[in-house]
């Protein structure tokens, strides 16, 4: 079997920041949310948050919907498949 390692070391590195992994946890639970309701929910920077859903976007653990005036954001399956593996670190 081959594997791509650019596109598993995009993922890695998509996912490897404590802020991105509570991000991908609250999408599991909390679908479809702006960057502003994700801002708010996990208390921290809007600007941040934007930064760190353009790097999951990147790894193609998040997906974006443009609804209106806002984005909304969601686990990819392919996102949901890595935070799944991610609890098995814990």
């Amino acid at each position: 079997m081959h594997m791509d390692f650019r596109r598993v070391e995009r993922i890695v590195k998509g996912c490897s920041n404590h802020r991105r992994i509570q991000i991908m946890n609250l999408l599991e639970r909390q679908p479809d949310l702006s960057v502003f309701e994700i801002s708010r929910e996990l208390g921290a920077n809007f600007k941040t948050i934007s930064e760190h859903l353009r790097r999951l976007a990147h790894a193609g653990l998040v997906l974006k919907r443009n609804m209106d005036k806002e984005v909304e954001h969601a686990l990819s399956r392919q996102g949901k498949l890595i935070l799944r593996f991610l609890r098995t670190l814990e």
